[in-house]
């Protein structure tokens, strides 16, 4: 199975890298892919590598997509190929995951109307605006997608994470 994780600079680090190892731990090739290849770095000042950039990705070749938080999620919604990303996940009721402000590129997509989901306190009204029933909670299920609000509900997120990949597994 395969994973990937879209992200640019001033991404919050645990955000990705909790995921990405946890991912890993459990099997998984893990991707991180971004604007350009080189190294993407973390507001706390980790830097990770970028496997490869947006347009490079074929979405058909992943199982699952991680979306981490932090400010590279205002970049990375910019993007139409991320956009495009998103929604085939969606078409194709792939898992996605995404914390934080990991959600803005779900709302530029249109994915989240009638979607139960959280988010980062700051991006509540976004989500709201889109159309999403608003959850303050650790973790949202909706189906193929969990969402979380922070780096202090990782574990809750991952413990969902891996349910939705186990059962997928089946």
């Amino acid at each position: 199975m395969r994973a990937l994780i879209i992200s640019a600079d001033n991404f919050e680090d645990t955000e990705l890298l909790v995921p990405y190892y946890r991912l890993k731990e459990e099997g998984l090739e893990v991707d991180v892919a971004s604007l350009k290849k080189g190294k993407i770095k973390g507001k706390h000042g980790y830097e990770v590598d970028v496997a490869k950039t947006l347009e490079e990705v074929k979405p058909e070749d992943y199982d699952i997509l991680v979306l981490p938080g932090g400010r590279a999620p205002e970049v990375i919604r910019k993007e139409e190929k991320a956009v495009e990303l998103a929604r085939h996940f969606f078409k194709k009721n792939k898992p996605v995951s995404a914390i934080c402000h990991g959600p803005q590129t779900l709302i530029t997509a249109g994915l989240l109307k009638g979607r139960h989901a959280t988010c980062y306190k700051s991006v509540a009204g976004e989500l709201k605006s889109s159309g999403a029933i608003y959850e303050d909670k650790e973790v949202v299920v909706d189906g193929n997608l969990v969402t979380s609000r922070q780096p202090s509900d990782l574990p809750s997120f991952l413990k969902e994470t891996m349910q939705l990949l186990k059962r997928l597994k089946k």
